[in-house]
């Protein structure tokens, strides 16, 4: 069999498996090996016991070290400490595309001391050293060893479907994974037979060890007679993960374009964010449950310090607390308590955003409900009395769960960065339901805009006019003038609310096409489909919605070769083409640009590997250049506030800089520094001052002066002597 470059880590993980059988009666000399091990790497050995006392390992989790969320270069790492600790001598594999990976909150199969049976681990050894010998036998007393130390295990704590996984690992070629990727992937009839499917059933629970069996000779046989760009289980495994993650991204951008302004904007565009993940337990021992689920909401106590929005800062809400228990004293609350009380608090209050999806759990082991926040922080005492403190939240999930591993006992926390354990969570719901939840949106005004982006009300005007009459606009202008996080405002205060279900943004770049931004066929697991880009998505919802417009946002639009990405299209952009109908390229419908969506491109001027703008371009936007906004009324009112002589100083010089630039017969003034670089929500101090010059200007001066480096380097100097 020819092995595919993204399966070259199949013959190491089975030589591996094999290594590990001599230990399974010394498992201690195997324990000193994984620790030499990752002496060896200079890698801190994961926590494997409750007290970091490693007294007994099994096999699966020794995998389990490498094929959790850790990086690649870490992965690889541990593999050559395995290679050279048990004399492997085939190659280490370098890429792990499509093997099936541990949450890394519960990367062992067993639970630690005191909460694991005594046979647990032994039971491990079984499944595993069965296992193999019926991997390579397939006789019946190697099948019936395997069934029993499989259904075994099975009733252990900490194995579940992961047991398939592990199993997969040793001997990829003979056990099939049936983590949630691959059960979703098979029981769909694109990729598997409809009778294969019906045979297999739903796979709703984990399968005894007879029927693992069973599905392992179904899926056998499917594949045999089917006709697939996969004919074994680690192809199979693979193509699940390359499709998954097409649709995991999918939806991860419609629930972004839904539900939260996109990401990415500029320095200091505070309310654009990615969706974030939160545990939260609603009441003491989720009492509150119930009534919060019935009524929509999620609620805090903390009342005895009344409406949160009154305290600036979350060191005043902290002495508020111990002020209130000083005077009314309480011996089950620890003074301690305070310093947690008072970030959930703040969290809650700050920085939780609609859009963002709760988890509401009960205790440690059970989930029992998901929702989605649509809703800014409201102090509503007569709503809740006992939690006066409430967003509103569409619950889309109510029942009982098992938690991934073990959950904090906070009240909340945002478990956003933990990717493999937000990953573990979702998994145990389907998607649908966020999709069409409703965003309660703020009002944006003129006023909000001005007070934002630095731009004079004429200026301001003289935009609003050309796009409203244009429909079509492109912000130039340097780097750092803000271009992006304008275009959003701009967009947002001409709709007068800041809906983002009404803005999205793509990117050009050198490769992207019309098959990307309108339609074209794409690779699917069945051969090829036809995909609806988003341009057009975003037409079709306008066209629904005729009462309000709509901003369509292309970040660096003069990076693609906008005549073909548009296609037949750009000629339907044009103002008094609006309504108007083409047959599109790749299907017979008839398809307008409606007349309530409006385009804002941007570009950086200094870019010096643009060619010359297309003329078709041109006649079709309008042009609105961004400036440096040093000067503006709004900088100089956040340089007050700011309050910094060394940072007043540096601007000083940036200005100077900026006229140098400007006079450059190379450069000119669309080469110029932006303000952007200099806003920040942070106090200025003299590490982040060091940081904007060594790690943003001076880069850029190099880039602009790469063939006068001498001239950079006085420039370098100037600055950082301005803030000594």
């Amino acid at each position: 069999m020819e092995t595919k470059t993204y399966l070259g880590w199949v013959d190491f993980y089975m030589k591996l498996a094999d290594k590990l059988v001599p230990y399974k009666d010394d498992r201690k000399i195997l324990i000193e090996k994984i620790k030499t091990i990752y002496a060896s790497i200079n890698i801190r050995l994961p926590k494997l016991e409750a007290n970091n006392n490693i007294i007994d390992i099994d096999p699966f989790t020794i995998f389990g070290l490498f094929n959790k969320g850790i990086t690649d270069a870490n992965r690889i790492s541990i593999l050559h400490g395995f290679a050279q600790e048990f004399s492997i001598d085939v190659p280490i594999p370098d890429a792990f595309d499509g093997i099936p990976v541990l949450n890394n909150m519960a990367a062992t199969f067993y639970y630690f001391i005191g909460d694991r049976q005594e046979d647990d681990i032994e039971n491990l050894w079984r499944v595993f050293i069965s296992a193999l010998e019926y991997a390579d036998t397939h006789s019946e007393s190697s099948k019936k060893a395997f069934i029993l130390a499989y259904d075994a295990a099975l009733k252990q704590k900490g194995v579940k479907w992961n047991l398939t996984m592990a199993l997969y690992w040793i001997r990829p070629y003979e056990f099939i994974n049936l983590d949630s990727r691959n059960r979703w992937y098979i029981c769909n009839p694109e990729n598997m037979p409809e009778n294969y499917i019906k045979s297999i059933g739903a796979l709703e629970k984990v399968p005894n060890g007879e029927e693992y069996l069973n599905i392992i000779s179904k899926s056998h046989t499917a594949l045999e007679k089917g006709n697939y760009r996969y004919q074994n289980f680690p192809e199979l495994s693979y193509y699940a993960w390359i499709v998954s993650e097409q649709v995991n991204e999918e939806k991860r951008i419609t629930i972004l374009e839904n539900t939260r302004p996109n990401a990415g904007e500029a320095i200091g565009d505070k309310d654009v964010h990615t969706i974030h993940y939160w545990v939260f337990t609603p009441g003491y021992g989720a009492e509150k449950w119930d009534e919060f689920y019935e009524q929509g909401i999620i609620g805090i106590a903390r009342g005895y310090i009344g409406d949160l929005n009154l305290y600036a800062s979350r060191t005043e809400m902290q002495k508020a607390m111990q002020k209130y228990f000083l005077e009314n004293p309480d011996p089950t609350v620890e003074a301690t308590s305070f310093k947690s009380a008072s970030l959930e608090t703040w969290q809650f209050i700050h920085d939780i955003k609609p859009g963002d999806v709760i988890f509401a759990k009960k205790g440690k082991k059970t989930i029992i409900g998901r929702g989605v926040v649509t809703s800014d922080y409201t102090y509503a005492p007569d709503l809740c009395s006992e939690y006066p403190n409430i967003r509103k939240v569409i619950w889309t999930h109510k029942g009982e769960w098992e938690h991934p591993g073990n959950a904090i006992t906070k009240v909340l926390t945002d478990i956003t960065p933990y990717t493999d354990y937000v990953k573990a969570i979702s998994e145990l719901f389907d998607d649908e339901a966020i999709e069409e939840i409703d965003i309660e949106c703020p009002i944006y005004t003129t006023e909000n805009f001005l007070s934002e982006v630095y731009m004079n009300k004429a200026n301001y005007d003289i935009l609003t006019n050309l796009l409203i009459n244009k429909k079509n606009i492109i912000l130039q202008g340097a780097p750092g003038v803000g271009k992006t996080y304008a275009a959003k405002r701009l967009a947002y205060s001409m709709m007068g609310v800041k809906d983002p279900n009404r803005v999205m943004m793509v990117q050009f770049h050198q490769s992207y096409s019309y098959e990307d931004f309108i339609m074209g066929f794409r690779p699917a697991s069945t051969g090829f489909e036809l995909r609806k880009g988003p341009f057009y998505n975003f037409c079709k919802k306008a066209e629904k919605d005729p009462e309000n417009d709509y901003y369509f946002i292309i970040d660096e639009i003069n990076r693609g070769n906008i005549s073909k990405i548009f296609g037949e299209l750009f000629m339907l952009i044009e103002s008094d083409k609006r309504g108007a109908t083409l047959q599109l390229l790749y299907s017979d419908e008839q398809f307008s640009v409606p007349k309530n969506i409006y385009i804002i491109g941007m570009m950086n001027t200094a870019d010096r590997s643009l060619a010359m703008l297309d003329y078709a371009l041109r006649r079709r936007f309008a042009f609105f250049e961004l400036s440096p906004a040093f000067q503006t009324d709004g900088f100089l009112q956040y340089r007050q506030e700011k309050n910094n002589k060394k940072f007043d100083s540096l601007i000083a010089i940036i200005e100077k800089l900026n006229m140098s630039i400007e006079n450059d017969e190379s450069l000119g003034k669309g080469f110029r520094i932006g303000h952007s670089y200099f806003c920040t929500e942070k106090e200025i101090d003299d590490m982040w001052l060091n940081a904007v010059i060594t790690y943003e200007i001076i880069p850029l001066l190099n880039e602009y002066w790469f063939d006068e480096p001498s001239k950079v380097s006085d420039w370098e100097y100037v600055m950082h002597e301005a803030i000594r």
